[in-house]
């Protein structure tokens, strides 16, 4: 069907609907006034309540400011609004999470910190979308710092976490090890710096990480270095700590590379075939731009490649964040988080290899697909379970009962779904 015809048909794609019944005229007194002002004052004692006797504790806001969306580019809040939606209806059909896309007109951090703040009471979490680099990073950090509830971006550490789940289990079946692996990021937006802080946290080696943009590779003394310092400090940290071998062309990066993550213009010929067959043995490839990968996989195979992934779905390892984000959010908003570490985002990481690894790795394999379903309830439990153990939650469970929580609300949510939008209905 025609999107636009779709989303005439439809009205859009998200509701809000009742979960508590209706069956006679006496339940209003209960469910509003005068019976409310009990939950009121109790809340009003310990705002902590509100995570257990309101929705707020499975409710997030989508926020956006609609300068970078999708493959679109800055197209402003409303016209993001369509796209805020299909991540609503991803988070509630994956992870069981009510999430209420909140387009906004925002120029700066401070705009974005006003916006949240106030409307921080009445979320269990943020999860901030296409937002141009670097203002996004600057975002996050503050938010991050200001609020008292989980904030993500899920264009940094959605993808960086996929990336390096796909790594993980990637460098396993090639046989190679993490700290001596010379690894090309290819494109020096959101995901790939992202990508480079998780890694290295895993335990990559940051002096063999090359991150390249739209100039070529960054190194300490690339003539634009000054201007980096003030104009995208993230990207210049990047520049000052990595690349320690000094590579100052796209062919000294591919020259022996183990693997390069790209995240950068979509394809076909953005990653050069003659580049994939510089690298070293049995390298990884992953394309992951949308809709057309940098580089296709068969050219990729064809010229050494060992392992391929791209962000599609219709080739053999997707590695994209919507294998990530319901998960997390589950987990947060299962366990009241206060905050989302990187060890957390690791935590997810670990999850996705280990179902992948569990299900039988191979070449067309490190991954898991988007339609095994109980992988997100893993995801969940890992994050939730790793919150309790950096004192995040405010919610402290064993694991086993975090994986249980996902899996009843994720099933029940599905459920309910199918239900309301069969076609009896």
């Amino acid at each position: 069907m025609d999107p636009i015809e779709f989303s005439k048909i439809y009205e859009g794609k998200i509701q809000v609907f009742p979960k508590v019944p209706i069956k006679s005229y006496d339940d209003f007194a209960v469910i509003y006034t005068p019976g409310i002002a009990k939950v009121a004052e109790a809340v009003h004692e310990n705002r902590d309540l509100s995570f257990s006797l309101t929705s707020r504790w499975n409710t997030i806001a989508i926020i956006t400011n609609g300068s970078r969306v999708l493959g679109l580019g800055n197209i402003g809040p409303e016209a993001a609004m369509p796209v805020m939606e299909g991540k609503a209806l991803l988070f509630k059909y994956l992870g069981g999470v009510d999430a209420i896309p909140i387009p906004i007109r925002a120029d700066n951090a401070e705009d974005f910190k006003r916006v949240a703040m106030a409307i921080e009471p009445a979320l269990g979490g943020i999860n901030l979308e296409d937002t141009e680099s670097p203002l996004c990073f600057e975002v996050l950090e503050e938010l991050r710092k200001s609020l008292e509830i989980p904030v993500w971006h899920d264009d940094q550490l959605g993808t960086a976490s996929a990336i390096l789940a796909g790594l993980i289990n990637g460098f396993k079946i090639a046989g190679k090890s993490t700290n001596s692996a010379k690894v090309v990021l290819f494109g020096a937006g959101a995901a790939n710096i992202a990508a480079a802080n998780l890694l290295e946290i895993y335990g990559f080696n940051k002096s063999k990480i090359i991150m390249i943009d739209s100039k070529g590779p960054l190194y300490p003394d690339r003539e634009d270095i000054d201007k980096l310092m003030f104009t995208n400090k993230w990207k210049y940290n990047l520049a000052v700590s990595t690349n320690k071998d000094d590579s100052r062309t796209i062919n000294d990066a591919f020259n022996g590379a183990d693997a390069v993550i790209a995240a950068s213009t979509p394809g076909p010929h953005t990653i050069k075939k003659e580049w994939i067959a510089k690298m070293a043995d049995k390298p990884i490839v992953f394309a992951l731009a949308n809709p057309i990968p940098e580089i296709m996989p068969d050219e990729a195979y064809d010229n050494g490649a060992y392992i391929v992934a791209t962000g599609r779905s219709d080739f053999p390892n997707q590695v994209n964040n919507s294998l990530v984000f319901p998960g997390v959010f589950r987990g947060v908003l299962d366990s009241r988080a206060k905050y989302i570490s990187y060890t957390m985002a690791i935590a997810a990481s670990q999850a996705l290899a280990a179902y992948a690894e569990r299900h039988g790795l191979d070449r067309q394999y490190i991954i898991p697909r988007m339609d095994e379903w109980s992988m997100f309830y893993e995801v969940a439990a890992a994050v939730a379970d790793r919150a309790r153990v950096e004192g995040y939650a405010r919610n402290p469970l064993k694991y086993e009962e975090y994986l249980e929580l996902a899996r009843k609300r994720i099933i029940k949510t599905k459920k309910n779904i199918e239900v309301v939008t069969s076609d009896d209905n």
